[in-house]
């Protein structure tokens, strides 16, 4: 996944987020209460704001992660951020689906009584119609974090193999030896005749 692709599901969160808290309550005339738009069902508007507002943070969290995974020199540590990444992705479209039915069911049933000056109608239409989409985005972006768990296991990024340089005791210096260049092995091939070998050309 890329910050680049996070960005819709992003957007799709703060536009359901904000039609809802913005214009998601109304009243009759008569009325001093303002009740969900959704069939006056407050737990349709509480989903949406609060899924909203929680699914925008998570794709702040995913975004920060992206960035920062080259930085990541474990192999586990990298194969849990990307099964990670598929799982968590895979929730919210599982998430929105159950949204989605969700807002367009009490919207459906709502009745016309409640809302006689018909205000955020589009609001909510608007909501019903972003929830659907990122049923999409977010199975768009699991979709591309399984492609890249095979790309890396068909890779040395997660082979068992892969040793990470900087983490490689066979290719780190003895202790004692960084500077200078020595190694054991100069000590065991020395014959004791003093001075250096003098080379043929």
């Amino acid at each position: 996944s890329s910050p680049s692709f996070n960005s819709p599901p992003q957007i799709f969160s703060i536009v359901i987020f904000g039609c809802i808290a913005n214009e998601g309550y109304v009243n009759r005339p008569n009325e001093v209460e303002e009740f969900c738009i959704f069939n006056r069902n407050q737990n349709a508007c509480n989903y949406a704001v609060g899924m909203g507002s929680v699914a925008f943070l998570c794709c702040a969290a995913f975004m920060a992660l992206d960035i920062y995974f080259p930085q990541i020199s474990s192999v586990k540590d990298r194969k849990k951020a990307v099964l990670a990444d598929i799982g968590v992705s895979a929730f919210w479209s599982f998430v929105w689906f159950v949204g989605f039915c969700f807002l367009a069911n009490q919207w459906q049933v709502a009745k016309p009584e409640d809302n006689p000056l018909k205000e955020g109608g589009d609001a909510a239409r608007a909501a019903i119609t972003f929830a659907f989409f990122s049923i999409f985005t977010w199975a768009g972006q699991a979709f591309l974090g399984f492609q890249k768990y095979k790309l890396g296991a068909s890779s040395s990024l997660f082979s068992q193999d892969y040793t990470d340089p900087s983490q490689d005791p066979a290719g780190a210096p003895t202790a004692g030896t960084e500077y200078t260049g020595y190694t054991p092995d100069m000590e065991a091939n020395y014959d004791g005749s003093g001075g250096y070998q003098n080379q043929d050309y």
